[in-house]
């Protein structure tokens, strides 16, 4: 018997994928979305999560960053 879902292919690095299974694992956005992971860059996804996922990856890599305007506030 074939299985079918409708979901999303992300490509991203190893660190960013160990980060969504762990939002996956952890239920952190209230369900889990991860349908298969597939390989060491890329995972399959649940479709209606995509908007979620890209605010909360924004989010981190927001965090993350560190701009040159930071730096010179602090002086």
């Amino acid at each position: 018997m074939v299985n079918v879902s409708k979901g999303v292919l992300v490509e991203c690095d190893p660190t960013v994928k160990q980060y969504l299974l762990h939002l996956d694992e952890t239920n952190a956005l209230g369900q889990k979305f991860v349908i298969e992971d597939l390989d060491d860059q890329h995972i399959f996804v649940t479709a209606e999560i995509k908007d979620t996922l890209m605010k909360k990856i924004d989010a981190m890599m927001e965090q993350l960053s560190y701009s040159l305007s930071d730096k010179q506030d602090t002086k």
